[in-house]
């Protein structure tokens, strides 16, 4: 009996939620939090008013959102968030008497911040900081004639935030866009040894979808009317990346044989100079012997030395920039199979229960039931928010009581100061570790900043509140997520793939075929929208994949379509950049055009797809063998109902 409780579904649920991640400590960003958190206090001290101080400190989390994004797309972020968390503070002082206005408003926030940053793809706390200092509102005193003041402080302590954030700018402008071009390299020296082994596959969708994250934060941190010499080799140098792995998989990707070893570390050359700014030449040792293949590849991979040192304007690359318009990705995610709709949807109406619940009963400081609740529901699956339950609940309930020890020994002056520099920081460096850590300094920091001035009269009632209330929120968290959205996921995977299917048909159509005369470089509709379509699909799989219960063996085999999925895209918007592209015959335009139909079909109605012949694409040979691929993996599968 004693080993098969050790291998019950709810101790591995809890084993997995309490598991330590080896991730590296972040201490810069944790102490630069630290610091956005106790300055604001710090003043307010000095000037002999720390209530203000504190209320400012709120704003400190606005630099909780810095992650390593271009300074370009940080400035806007940061502003954004300090403005949201400014305007909803002076909101929810206005609406602090009115409950059940409170209630809902709570689940406005909670619904439009998870669309916002699911739609942009902005990693992060999502809405769960804004939901906090909405509700935090509800713990202060009731005054709405204080609105101005309070959200004025807090835009005062964003705005540090900001500056703080910003700071890496000035001695270091293109930082992380020069992290994501050294990733892409260093991937793609990786890929190159896995040439011949059992790692191929692996290694090429790593590298695909390092290009494809490196072309985001490239062009996150493009500026139209500011574009430095450095950044500029830097998109040379990614669009370089990309020509050598297309190299590559032209004329090595089917040989049995390994690569020379001095081809990868030619590449790993070019992250050495790339760390010393570009200000070394390469030094590559070629190997002893070489045919015309691998000569070229060397030329190729010498080609970036002259990027990296040669004057921009002795380099004869056309650079091109193409950012999606906003209205684009809103309107892509602003669909009812959009799983970004769907999960905004799904958060703000569990909240605004939760609000409900909280503001309708005689709880102390009830805005702790839909904080809790949110930070719950911060999960992407349904598996991740149980752990993220097991967590907040574990974590809060430590964090309480520690917290009461020190609101009850009442401490003031610098002392309060170093406490809030001190939870903020340990709270960033254990975030990326384990939340059930974090969550053990989160929780007293909070109950400081909005209860410094609570006189406790019996530290066990005030424990014992904020438990209770922790507890209901993490309840209504997970039922409301295990009753919505069980098996929401699952149910649309046929759909959002044959929908992606049908747009990477109607992408090949215009790219081979003479409507693409018509269209410049990123003025394709069909290529944003397959681009939507193939990312839900993706955050539907992985959805799907946490759900309880979940068929894993059906979903495993599903995989290998996605992969092929993924890999098409790749090549498809390769081609784009090719002006001598083909047109294509209408007789076998046509046909690959039914092979695409067909096996969309097959997809939406659960059937196995039938193998077809696909008709020969001269000079790329890759499209015909990502299409050939993606029906044999559709092929082998079946939907299961």
């Amino acid at each position: 009996m004693g080993k098969k409780s050790h291998t019950s579904p709810l101790f591995k649920l809890v084993k997995q939620a309490l598991e330590i991640k080896k991730n590296p400590f972040p201490w810069t960003k944790a102490i630069c939090a630290g610091f956005c958190a106790a300055i604001p206090a710090l003043i307010g001290l000095l000037n002999g008013n720390l209530a203000y101080g504190m209320q400012a400190g709120i704003g400190g989390f606005t630099y909780l959102y810095v992650f390593n994004e271009p300074y370009a797309q940080r400035a806007k972020k940061l502003f954004g968030v300090m403005m949201g968390l400014s305007l909803l503070v002076g909101i929810g002082t206005i609406l602090a008497p009115y409950p059940l206005l409170s209630a809902l408003m709570v689940g406005v926030i909670g619904a439009v911040g998870t669309f916002i940053f699911g739609a942009l793809k902005i990693p992060g706390p999502a809405a769960v900081f804004f939901v906090l200092c909405f509700s935090m509102t509800s713990g202060m005193p009731i005054d709405p004639a204080l609105a101005p003041l309070r959200a004025g402080l807090v835009l005062m302590g964003g705005l540090l935030s900001w500056v703080i954030g910003m700071a890496g700018w000035l001695y270091h402008p293109h930082a992380p866009e020069m992290r994501a071009v050294k990733k892409v390299y260093l991937e793609l020296a990786c890929f190159l040894d896995s040439i011949g082994t059992e790692n191929y596959d692996q290694a090429r969708h790593r590298t695909v979808m390092k290009m494809k994250d490196t072309d985001d934060i490239l062009l996150s941190g493009y500026i139209s009317w500011r574009s430095s010499d450095l950044f500029n080799r830097l998109i040379m140098l990614n669009n370089h990346a990309n020509t050598i792995f297309m190299h590559v998989m032209d004329r090595f990707s089917d040989q049995s044989g390994r690569l020379p070893p001095e081809i990868a570390a030619a590449v790993r050359g070019i992250v050495h100079s790339i760390d010393h700014k570009m200000n070394t030449r390469l030094n590559i040792r070629l190997p002893e012997e070489m045919n015309e293949d691998i000569d070229l590849l060397f030329r190729k991979i010498f080609d970036a030395d002259a990027i990296m040192n040669e004057p921009v304007s002795k380099i004869i690359q056309e650079i091109t920039i193409f950012k999606r318009p906003l209205t684009t990705l809103f309107g892509g995610a602003f669909d009812k199979n959009s799983i970004v709709f769907l999960s905004a949807v799904r958060y703000g109406g569990i909240l605004t229960v939760a609000a409900i619940v909280a503001y309708s009963f005689d709880f102390y400081r009830s805005y702790w039931i839909p904080l809790s609740c949110a930070a719950v529901m911060l999960g992407s699956t349904i598996m991740s928010t149980f752990h993220r339950a097991i967590q907040r609940t574990l974590g809060t309930i430590i964090g309480i009581l520690a917290a009461s020890i020190i609101l009850s020994a009442k401490p003031q002056g610098i002392l309060l100061v170093l406490i809030i520099f001190s939870l903020t920081t340990l709270t960033e460096l254990y975030i990326v570790r384990n939340y059930a850590i974090a969550a053990m300094f989160i929780t007293p920091n909070a109950l400081l900043i909005a209860e410094s001035s609570t006189h406790l009269h019996k530290l066990s009632i005030f424990a014992t509140a904020r438990i209770t209330d922790v507890l209901i929120g993490c309840f209504i968290g997970l039922i409301g997520t295990y009753l919505i959205g069980r098996r929401s996921a699952s149910s649309r995977l046929p759909h959002a793939m044959a929908k992606t299917i049908r747009s990477q048909m109607q992408y090949f159509q215009v790219l081979f075929s003479a409507q693409s005369k018509g269209y410049s470089l990123g003025e394709i509709p069909a290529q944003s929208k397959m681009h939507t379509n193939l990312d839900n699909l993706k955050i539907i799989y992985t959805t799907a994949l946490g759900e309880i219960p979940n068929n894993k063996s059906a979903l495993g085999e599903l995989w290998p379509a996605i992969f092929s999925m993924e890999q098409l895209r790749f090549h498809l918007d390769a081609c784009l950049k090719t002006k001598d592209r083909p047109i294509l015959p209408d007789e076998s335009l046509a046909q690959v055009l039914f092979v695409f139909e067909s096996m969309a079909s097959a997809v939406e109605h659960k059937q196995t797809v039938v193998r077809k012949k696909i008709p020969e694409i001269k000079g790329f040979s890759k499209i015909q063998k990502e299409i050939a691929d993606l029906q044999n993996a559709l092929g082998e599968k079946q939907f299961n109902k």
